[in-house]
């Protein structure tokens, strides 16, 4: 309504501040939406009678003041959008924006990730991140670009962020940035909720359901990946039996549709499902067909250039091969301006430097990355390793 990104926030925040203020005595209204929506218009109404420019919108919003009944504020959106914070993801990924922006701004005001959280998942500084944001919000306000859900081949247009926003959500819920807990699991769960709805809302579509194959066989982990007191557990130390099959079938399944979608090819997000599946096949660690893991990362390489994608792929080559072919790889990795505060490369040098005996060696890459890392219970896991590496006397 307003066409204004950052007055939108400013008139949100507004009236949960109200509600937090007058519920608590009058009681929560029948219908709390509408009444936020009803008391952030009228803030809005205020704000454009302060200022002249406004008088046209204010004319129309005013309007929409005159009823006696509870509006539908969901009145002239896509009907077949039932979900509203999905709506929402489509709305924001506005092609006025650069593809970047999009899911910058999205993850921020709807994801709910914090400007560190999103710098992490695009392997930037934070600085640049909140200067991205600012400037998205000005570009939205200032080319007055109306808030509605696209159709057709518009909503087509902007599936590309849309799944990379539900995607870095999952990223941020299954591995935590910062604070005192490994994982984040309301994040997985809405991220896969979302998944799901957009697979039936866009069933021809592979990658959407690349994206949920994907999700569905990382989230089946989720209990194996915590210990009792909540410290992580890797992958290879994970009790299997505790992986959850039925996500996994479903995982699978939403594999294999994708595949007969395209014929047997494999998009961004399917070709990293194709590599849970892998982990989800095995009954241990040791029976991982760690070399056909190898080869998808080459091939999503060759998709998404990353050095994240080609760290992995060290990881994989090193089960596969030996630490010797890792560790070949990720020296080379030492120089990418992108990770250079990539907690994870040092993490990954120190392992493969450990089972080289070099443990001397491994002990500084573990304490370094420890430094580099935000979550709590990362840290720990990190500083331990390096304990290890001391010779004992």
């Amino acid at each position: 309504m307003t066409r204004d990104v950052g007055l939108a926030e400013e008139l949100a925040q507004d009236a949960l501040v109200a509600a937090l203020e007058q519920w608590p005595e009058s009681g929560v209204p029948r219908n709390p939406g509408a009444w936020l929506m009803t008391t952030a218009k009228r803030r809005a109404v205020d704000t454009f009678r302060r200022n002249e420019r406004y008088e046209k919108k204010l004319g129309e919003i005013g309007r929409e003041q005159e009823y006696e009944e509870e509006p539908d504020f969901t009145a002239g959106l896509d009907d077949h959008i039932e979900d509203d914070l999905l709506r929402l993801v489509f709305t924001a990924c506005h092609p006025v924006l650069s593809t970047e922006a999009r899911v910058a701004l999205t993850l921020k005001m709807i994801g709910g990730l914090q400007t560190h959280e999103i710098a992490r998942a695009f392997l930037a500084k934070e600085t640049a991140i909140a200067q991205r944001i600012v400037r998205a919000k000005k570009t939205l306000g200032d080319a007055k670009v109306p808030f509605e859900v696209p159709e057709g081949a518009d909503r087509v247009a902007r599936l590309s962020s849309v799944l990379e926003v539900i995607y870095l959500i999952f990223n941020e819920g299954y591995s935590a940035t910062a604070g005192e807990d490994w994982m984040r699991p309301a994040l997985c769960e809405e991220a896969l909720r979302l998944g799901r709805i957009l697979a039936g809302l866009m069933p021809k579509e592979p990658e959407v359901h690349g994206l949920v194959a994907l999700m569905e066989i990382q989230a089946s982990r989720s209990a194996a990946r915590v210990g009792p007191n909540g410290e992580p557990v890797l992958l290879m130390d994970q009790d299997r039996t505790k992986w959850n099959r039925i996500l996994i079938g479903r995982g699978l399944a939403a594999l294999e549709l994708s595949e007969t979608l395209t014929g047997g090819a494999f998009g961004v997000y399917a070709a990293q499902a194709a590599i849970a599946a892998c982990h989800a096949r095995a009954r241990t660690g040791e029976e991982t067909d760690w070399a056909r893991i190898a080869v998808l990362y080459e091939g999503l390489g060759k998709l998404n250039p990353s050095p994240v994608i080609e760290l992995n792929r060290a990881v994989a080559l090193s089960m596969a091969v030996g630490p010797e072919a890792g560790l070949e790889i990720v020296d080379k990795l030492t120089s990418e301006p992108a990770l250079k505060s990539y907690h994870l490369l040092p993490s990954v040098r120190g392992d493969f430097l450990s089972k080289l005996g070099r443990l001397d060696e491994a002990r500084a890459e573990f304490e370094r990355a420890a430094e580099m890392t935000g979550n709590d219970r990362e840290r720990t896991l990190l500083l331990n390793r390096a304990a290890e590496c001391t010779p004992r006397v």
